[in-house]
């Protein structure tokens, strides 16, 4: 779903689609979210700066919460 967008910013040697040696940051998803847009809202982990965050546990971690802490 990136490569277009890497290639538009001409950053398609360095992101956009995943290989070693590229940055990337990335989503799991459950489903098929290309199939059924409605999919996408399936998070089940997101990857930032290699490190690997639980979806469920994050906003489960702030239910209830409102605005800055």
């Amino acid at each position: 779903m990136t490569s277009n967008g890497a290639k538009v910013l001409g950053g398609a040697n360095e992101f956009g689609t995943i290989a070693a040696g590229k940055r990337a940051d990335l989503v799991v998803i459950r489903g098929d979210p290309v199939g059924k847009p409605v999919e996408v809202r399936g998070v089940v982990t997101v990857f930032k700066d290699g490190v690997g965050y639980d979806s469920a546990k994050l906003i489960e971690s702030v239910k209830g919460t409102v605005g800055v802490r």
